[in-house]
């Protein structure tokens, strides 16, 4: 199975959270009146996928790391 080059996955995942940035910036910017309207998604949905898209892309090679091990161990437990 052919797999993505790690830069196009860096790109995706920057312009997921460029993308996801839009209505977090129109939140902010927003006459306090339309607030309400958007407050449960930004809160509940655009933010967490931000912060979580911006840890990737700032700690996502850690993470890569520990999971790369873990199965490398896993699979020398399993076939000795």
């Amino acid at each position: 199975m052919d797999q993505m080059k790690d830069a196009t996955k860096r790109s995706i995942v920057r312009w997921v959270h460029i993308v996801i940035a839009i209505p977090i910036i129109g939140y902010i910017y927003s006459p306090f009146e339309e607030i309400p309207n958007y407050a449960p998604a930004v809160r509940f949905v655009f933010l967490p996928v931000m912060a979580l898209s911006g840890l990737w892309m700032w700690k996502g090679h850690v993470l890569r790391r520990l999971v790369s091990k873990r199965s490398a161990q896993q699979e020398a437990v399993d076939n000795p």
